[in-house]
């Protein structure tokens, strides 16, 4: 329908892109604020996570204060009686080990998958409700990535990356507590060495992270080109611009495989970095370890002890580092999902404003002004009213305001001066979800979602019983197609209804509006891109859904208003022309151009059906024979 509003959408949406391209930092406290109502939601399950994950830990230090045992006690002291007990304890442990390992990914892993799919409602219900200027600037797969892949960070706060991460660290200090107990001297320069390990590692993921968060963009921008090339793919092949497409995805994927690549040496650096520094810890604990065994201040089972103790300290400080790097990129998609969920919604306040349970129909606009852009105005000055039951015809060139105004009408944007009111009340103060429910649409290219016809009859009144269906579609005069189908009303109609004729399309959005019994009806050039056979067809059934409704029709053929109640003449986003058909004639202005300007477009036609009317400049042309679904 909103023509004009998706090229100045698509305007502000390149503008949108270029800012988008800018890094920007995290916003930290945007962030935080969305974690901690999400931890605030699953605390419980956290908290329990957290305690097994103490038990899991505890539990983990079984087996090197066993080695101890086994060395000083039954090894040294040939404690044979100690054997058996010192096996049982180990295996006890092993076991309950397992159990807390298999409880915590259990509860863990749930809570995170709840929390992602908790998630994506939330955002995809917030998204539903924003304005339809929002979706004239964005693209439909950037839109898709914030709702699917932001998310999925959402499992390391509150599966296993914040549990781990708070593991480690308990880990990581009870055994740095022990080392010290046992060789301060060597704990310490140990310490020293891991400090340089962790500030190498921070380092390097400081580099590191922002790939990650370039990759989630990369790839959302990449999806979003594939679903439009997918969904235009008739238009990619009408034009053969199959190789110009591979061009453009390949271009993108090999963006992802780039920043992959960078990602990839990143890590293999820090994890060569790592490597290294563990290398130089694991020689100077054999030689001060060497040293202390031979001096006696250390005994073999000491040393065993140690060296498992300081492997405990090492591998939660490698897994503090990746887990804090999966955090930061969750805080990333946290950031981005509150960018999205910061933004009003058009029912914002909802709560606040009048019910709106019946519409009788009356629409008035009083001195209407709006722009989308500062200083350029598209309606200015606008004032008409349309009785209750009555039908108003746009006519106007294009870029004269019709679909602006019919936006108006539908309350996808608002009234930046003057008022719009219905059956006498505002507009703005009325409940918007009750004021939609009475509205009703049929537009020239008529959106049909991939499921059977009946659903998509059925789609403004969902608890539609199949009789109501089928009522609906006689009245629109598409019953008799629809059961020429081998599977009748549980046909599917493919993408967008791709396997179906425009003028077929057409009659069941006819029969959808009609079911919907709407009290206030848009018809948006709704027969303009049909043949005459189709037209004639449509006609009837577009009679019988205009009784009794208050309809706002935009006309490309003129031929199909001359019974409107009234028509008002745009031009620049003024009205400078109202009356009917036959008083407009009268006044030889703007619409009679028009209306004579059509007429011999169509008398020439007529005259000479193989070719195409004489544009000014050029000669007739040959027509091409049309050719029907």
């Amino acid at each position: 329908m909103t023509k004009g509003l998706q090229a100045e959408g698509r305007g502000r949406a390149g503008m949108a892109d270029d800012k988008d391209k800018k890094k920007r930092p995290i916003r930290w406290s945007a962030a935080w604020g969305e974690a901690r109502v999400l931890l605030a939601a699953h605390r419980g399950r956290l908290a329990f996570g957290l305690g097994v994950l103490v038990i899991d830990r505890a539990l983990g230090f079984a087996l090197p204060a066993s080695s101890k045992v086994l060395m000083d006690y039954v090894v040294r002291d040939h404690r044979n009686d100690l054997l058996l007990p010192l096996a049982l304890g180990v295996g006890a442990a092993a076991v309950l080990g397992a159990d807390t390992s298999y409880a915590l990914s259990q509860v863990l892993g749930v809570a995170a998958q709840k929390a992602i799919t908790d998630m994506r409602k939330t955002v995809q219900a917030h998204i539903l409700r924003l304005p339809v200027r929002y979706f004239d600037e964005h693209q439909s797969g950037a839109l898709i990535s914030r709702i699917m892949t932001d998310a999925e960070g959402v499992r390391n706060l509150v599966g296993n990356g914040i549990v781990l991460l708070v593991g480690g660290v308990f880990s990581a200090l009870v055994a740095t507590s022990v080392l010290f107990y046992l060789n301060w001297h060597l704990t310490a320069f140990i310490l020293v060495a891991l400090a340089v390990f962790g500030g190498c590692m921070a380092m390097a993921f400081t580099r590191v992270r922002p790939l990650f968060r370039e990759r989630g963009k990369i790839n959302a921008e990449v999806t979003a080109r594939l679903a439009e090339t997918l969904g235009g793919i008739r238009i990619v092949k009408a034009y053969t611009a199959e190789p110009r497409e591979r061009t453009v995805f390949a271009g993108g994927v090999d963006r992802l495989f780039a920043n992959v690549r960078n990602s990839i040496t990143g890590v293999s650096a820090v994890t060569a970095v790592s490597t290294m520094i563990i290398g130089a810890i694991g020689v100077v604990m054999i030689v001060f370890g060497g040293n202390a065994m031979l001096a006696g201040t250390m005994s073999t089972g000491d040393f065993i002890f140690y060296l498992a103790l300081v492997a405990m300290v090492a591998a939660p400080m490698i897994q503090i580092t990746s887990i804090g790097t999966q955090i930061t990129e969750a805080f990333a998609g946290l950031d981005r999902i509150s960018e999205i969920r910061q933004l009003a919604t058009e029912d914002a306040g909802d709560e606040a404003r009048a019910p709106c349970p019946t519409v009788e129909g009356t629409v008035e606009f009083r001195e209407v002004g709006f722009s989308y852009q500062e200083g350029v105005p598209v309606l200015k000055g606008v004032s008409f009213t349309t009785p209750a039951g009555t039908t108003t015809a746009l006519v106007g060139s294009s870029g004269s305001g019709k679909s602006t105004l019919v936006s108006l009408i539908m309350a996808f944007n608002r009234a930046q001066s003057g008022s719009v009111t219905i059956d006498g009340r505002e507009l703005a103060g009325l409940r918007l979800r009750d004021y939609r429910g009475k509205l009703g649409v049929v537009m020239q290219d008529n959106f049909l979602f991939d499921g059977s016809v009946a659903e998509n009859i059925s789609f403004g009144k969902p608890e539609a019983t199949r009789d109501e269906v089928l009522a609906a579609a006689r009245v629109a005069n598409c019953d008799e197609f629809v059961r020429g189908f081998e599977k009748g009303y549980d046909t599917v109609v493919g993408e967008r209804g791709v396997r179906l004729s425009g003028g077929q399309r057409q009659r069941i959005a006819i029969a959808r509006a009609l079911l919907a019994d709407p009290r206030i009806l848009i018809l948006d050039e709704a027969t303009s891109s049909l043949d005459s056979e189709s037209e004639a067809a449509i006609q009837t059934g577009l009679q019988a859904l205009r009784k009794g409704r208050t309809t706002f029709v935009i006309a490309h053929r003129l031929s199909t208003i001359r019974e409107a109640d009234q028509i008002l003449v745009l031009e620049a986003g003024a009205i400078v022309e109202r009356g009917t058909h036959e008083q407009l004639m009268t006044n030889d202005g703007r619409y009679r151009q028009l209306h004579d300007r059509q007429y011999r477009f169509e008398r020439e036609r007529y005259l000479n059906p193989g070719e195409e009317p004489a544009a000014e400049g050029r000669g007739a042309r040959p027509r091409p024979t049309p050719q029907r679904v």
